[in-house]
């Protein structure tokens, strides 16, 4: 088992009482014991198990060599962890700064537009809040009382405090309160912490999860919810400071806070012009060990994803740098992680979502051609909109359709944006009405493709579906108060979507 299966803010208590529970299975001859000892034990003598053993077996099934390492792990995890979304109610000051700034976080915390709007009205009505102290000053990047802080407190730079219990360069960072009042500057500000100290990779554990959410990971931000996770207002400038300062380019946050920028490879660009790729250690892969991904695991899984997703340009990109870091083309996706990845080849990936350009690209390359079975096939024939095919097989095996369902397909054409596919689908005998914490109809208002709504709704997709509540930590649409198409399109910022269909909602 790797580390990142450690349950949230793991306790050493907990893992001890583990290696107990173990030891006394070992004793009572459990199979299941037994086994792990023999799997994380190999060769050890026929003689009873000690409790140093038995913690042994422990570290080593969540990834870790030894105890020892397992318990500097979660010394470091003890310091660095903290829950931005479940923050202590304090003063002004401190409300201004839960409002002002992101957490990527669910539920009760949860990163919301509104919440922006909050704070710049709470700043218009209390404008001392520019300078209440240097956390604040920070969020709304006034240079000048940053200065005045930090010359009564040279060590400021570096202190947690506000809600959150951040250092001042994260409150910037992960701030999106937008200014144009010339006194106030995010960059200036930025460079004056820099110049003092401040921490370049300054960052923390959410909820003491790796990956380590970096300032680099604030001002590249706006790849998941574009509208209530924007971008840093300067994001790329600022990305670059923190670089010129030694923020470490391989920073896995960062990459996946802006994988979803489908349509800007800036940021790729200036992460591998200071190092994305590098084989060189950063202070959190030395903190943390393994549990960080390497270097070169970061740009290969960039590239299945550029293959899942079918961008072409950013798999061209990627692919000028693959031969120097000794990248194989057909190398293999790993767990833990994105589970779609695992085991796919990029090549593979760009096949299964039909993406014609991206499959160019990686052949051109040197890609081997994937070997599907009937399944993918029909998968790959649905999404390409390859009605010929698509029927050919299923005349070969009518079952396809329901035996292709783990590949969820209309939901993949919807986000994909693919009318022509989604008809193939439903003349096909696909219910686009299937409802998995939200319709494929959900799927494509929450993205913002018209063209697939339309599709799914003259296909017979039904505009009043309520979604289940989504769970997952982190994702946006745990919070969204209406759960039908409308309100995921609403939520979104898409207005036109929305209106379209509560215009059909109010005429059924």
């Amino acid at each position: 088992m790797p580390a990142s299966h450690l349950p949230p803010s793991p306790s050493l208590q907990n893992l001890r009482k583990q290696a107990k529970a173990l030891l006394r299975a070992v004793r009572a001859g459990d199979p299941k014991a037994l086994t792990a000892v023999d799997e994380f034990l190999p060769g050890l003598p026929s003689k009873p198990l000690s409790l140093a053993a038995a913690q042994l077996v422990v570290a080593r099934s969540y990834g870790f060599p030894s105890w020892r390492r397992l318990r500097e792990y979660l010394q470091t995890v003890a310091q660095y962890a903290r829950s931005p979304h479940r923050y202590a109610a304090g003063g002004l000051a401190d409300e201004f700064l839960r409002l002002a700034c992101l957490t990527y976080g669910v539920a009760e915390g949860q990163d919301d537009v509104g919440r922006h709007a909050q704070a710049r009205q709470l700043l218009l009505e209390h404008p001392d809040l520019a300078r209440a102290n240097i956390y604040t000053a920070a969020v709304v990047g006034n240079p000048v009382a940053v200065a005045e802080f930090l010359a009564t407190d040279r060590r400021l730079a570096n202190g947690d405090g506000g809600p959150y219990r951040w250092p001042p360069l994260l409150y910037l960072a992960y701030s999106r309160v937008d200014s144009d009042d010339p006194a106030r500057s995010a960059l200036d500000t930025a460079r004056l912490l820099l110049d003092r100290g401040a921490d370049p990779n300054a960052g923390f554990l959410s909820d003491g999860e790796p990956p380590p959410c970096t300032a680099l990971a604030g001002a590249l931000g706006g790849g998941r919810d574009p509208v209530n996770q924007p971008r840093h207002r300067h994001g790329l400038a600022l990305a670059r400071q923190l670089l010129r300062a030694g923020a470490d380019a391989n920073d896995a946050f960062a990459l996946a806070n802006v994988g979803g920028n489908t349509d800007d490879d800036a940021y790729l660009e200036l992460l591998f012009e200071f190092g994305l790729g590098a084989r060189a250690k950063g202070p959190w892969r030395d903190r943390l060990g393994a549990v960080v991904p390497s270097p070169v695991r970061l740009v290969q899984d960039q590239l299945l994803i550029a293959a899942h997703l079918g961008l072409a340009d950013r798999l061209a990109l990627l692919l000028q740098h693959c031969a120097g870091l000794g990248i194989d083309v057909d190398a293999v996706g790993v767990g833990p992680g994105r589970g779609y990845l695992r085991g796919r080849t990029a090549c593979e990936l760009a096949v299964l979502g039909g993406h014609a350009d991206a499959e160019r690209v990686l052949t051109a390359a040197g890609a081997r051609p994937p070997r599907l079975d009937a399944i993918e096939r029909f998968a790959a024939a649905c999404l390409r909109a390859d009605r010929n095919l698509a029927t050919e097989l299923l005349a070969e095996d009518p079952t396809l359709v329901r035996r292709s369902a783990s590949h969820h397909l209309p939901w993949r054409a919807a986000i994909m944006d693919r009318p022509d596919a989604i008809r193939l689908m439903a003349a096909v005998g696909f219910d686009i009405n299937a409802n998995e914490h939200g319709t494929p109809l959900h799927v494509a208002a929450y993205a913002g493709n018209l063209a697939a709504v339309k599709a799914l709704i003259g296909a017979g997709a039904d505009p009043t579906a309520r979604a289940g509540n989504f769970t997952k930590p982190g994702d946006p649409t745990a919070s969204v108060p209406d759960p039908t198409p409308s309100g995921f399109a609403r939520y979104r910022g898409h207005r036109r979507i929305a209106d379209y269909l509560a215009d059909l909602t109010s005429t059924a």
